[in-house]
């Protein structure tokens, strides 16, 4: 059995809003892993900080932004290990100028993404200036991108989070695509519609519902009907489209959508946050 340690069980309860017992409990049940543990927690009906999707990092700065005609979008972070650094005014200036190449370049990954030049010299050489600069540890460790008919962005206050997305089409109120990017980063959703949602984590939903239903006394015979009823509620929080608008929840994103263009939808999205 793997050995449980204390920055371990705080790490998942960090993930997760859990008990420090529980989660204790459910780490040495899955011999310390931490999806496996997660899972363990949501069957035992664990009500659970909605972060699974996020990456893990420590300290740093998320930004996202367009190109100049909103048809190419992408997500940067650069880490560092205080947050000190993080706010620093020459720091952020740093990662701007690093997610600038991006939108010039468009590169296809972050490896891509790093063999690029900002000041005269390739992106993974000037971070290790920049650490001699700073003092500190410095690592680019995330770039995403989309692209459309037409892209919005968000940056959450504090360079934190941040999001993207493309649409199907252009020629509508920019503020509908600023209230889509924001409600992804509030909301964080895990995919577009119930359609694309992958089979995965479907078929994981399906068998944590099944191990609920058992556990509050239903019929092993009817447990999968059962589980298979609440997937809708599944879909409803976790599904983009299908989401209360966060700005009016007697709505959901689909109507809204539909109110500033009726064939309007979204085509791909990302978010992601500094997980602190």
């Amino acid at each position: 059995m793997a050995e449980i340690k204390a920055a371990d069980v705080a790490k998942l309860r960090k993930m997760t809003g859990a008990g420090l017992m529980d989660c204790k409990k459910a780490l040495a049940e899955s011999n310390g892993d931490f999806d496996a543990a997660i899972d363990i927690l949501r069957k035992k009906g664990q009500k659970l900080a909605s972060k699974r999707a996020d990456r893990e990092a420590s300290e740093g700065a998320v930004l996202a932004k367009t190109n100049a005609d909103n048809t190419y979008a992408a997500i940067i972070a650069l880490n560092c290990e205080t947050d000190f650094v993080a706010k620093n005014e020459d720091f952020v200036k740093f990662a701007g100028a690093i997610l600038d190449v991006a939108i010039e370049n468009k590169p296809a990954n972050l490896d891509e993404l790093k063999e690029l030049q900002v000041n005269g010299q390739k992106i993974v050489d000037e971070i290790t200036n920049q650490i001699g600069v700073i003092g500190e540890k410095l690592e680019l460790s995330y770039f995403d991108f989309v692209s459309g008919e037409f892209v919005s962005s968000y940056i959450h206050p504090g360079n934190k989070l941040a999001s993207i997305a493309a649409f199907n089409k252009a020629g509508f109120d920019a503020q509908v695509g600023k209230d889509i990017v924001m409600q992804i980063a509030a909301m964080n959703p895990l995919s577009i519609d119930q359609d694309d949602m992958p089979e995965e984590l479907v078929a994981k939903e399906i068998e944590i519902g099944k191990e609920q239903a058992i556990q509050e006394g239903k019929p092993a015979d009817l447990a999968e009907k059962i589980a298979k009823g609440r997937l809708n509620k599944f879909f409803k929080e976790n599904t983009l489209l299908n989401q209360a608008f966060v700005k009016d929840n007697k709505k959901s994103i689909k109507q809204y959508l539909s109110e500033a263009d009726k064939d309007l939808t979204v085509t791909a999205f990302k978010r992601f946050s500094l997980n602190v």
